[in-house]
């Protein structure tokens, strides 16, 4: 079984006044909630399930998308609860429901390359404890956080937005990331916490491989965002592909 995991529990801040009564992955594009574009997407990349890490506005997600049927994956939920546990509280809080080896997104992410290369990467080296999907970013979509030697992500950090260049990390994480289950069950339960911090620990661990996109991400976590992966759902309506290095 391939399984997908969404982190679909954040607030959406910088989308309000959309995002107080629909969750960001809800929000409309291109005419469809963004879920129907992303769940699709996994769907064809050969994922059986889908497990959402929901909280602000769940039961909407849950009524909305329902077991998933309709978008030709299985969906099961995983609910944060009331307080707030971060992205990789989240993924603590869901441990049961999570397979061996699992892929992990955003609620707000739209990645045009095969969801399913990192975890057959991460399944094709049992050395590795993760796989996380890297992007040639060199500042331009976003502050790059990722140095890269070879085939291993070997340091992982975050940058604030008018921080000075570095060129030694000119990659970034590309929003999936193919992780085992034991990573998540050697976490804290019930701390809030980031999945920043896991994928810090596991580079300077010498754990995670990157796996090479070659297209830039799309996000609707920003207005500009959303209107830039409405342009690109027009005019590719297809799923193109990325490929290891």
């Amino acid at each position: 079984m391939k399984q997908a995991v969404i982190l679909a529990g954040g607030l959406g801040t910088r989308m309000l006044p959309l995002t107080q009564t629909v969750p960001k992955l809800l929000l409309p594009v291109a005419g469809r909630p963004f879920a129907a574009w992303l769940l699709e997407r996994l769907a064809a990349a050969g994922f059986d399930e889908a497990l959402l890490c929901i909280a602000h506005l769940g039961e909407m997600i849950r009524d909305e998308i329902g077991d998933g049927e309709a978008l030709g994956i299985c969906v099961r939920y995983a609910d944060e609860g009331p307080v707030l546990l971060g992205t990789a509280g989240a993924l603590r809080r869901a441990l049961p429901d999570l397979a061996p080896t699992f892929l992990v997104t955003y609620g707000d992410s739209y990645l045009p390359f095969d969801y399913a290369a990192p975890l057959a990467d991460l399944d094709a080296h049992p050395e590795a404890q993760g796989t996380m999907a890297v992007f040639k970013n060199d500042d331009r979509w976003d502050r790059s956080n990722t140095q890269i030697e070879g085939d291993r992500v070997v340091h992982y950090r975050k940058r604030a937005r008018d921080a000075a260049a570095d060129p030694a990390i000119d990659h970034i994480d590309y929003g999936a990331t193919a992780l085992r289950r034991e990573v998540i069950a050697a976490l804290p339960e019930g701390v809030a916490l980031g999945l920043d911090a896991v994928q810090t620990d596991l580079a300077a661990r010498g754990v995670l491989r990157a796996f090479f996109a070659h297209r830039r991400f799309f996000e609707i976590g920003s207005p500009a965002g959303l209107i830039d992966l409405e342009l690109e759902i027009e005019l590719n309506d297809q799923l193109p592909q990325g490929s290891s290095r």
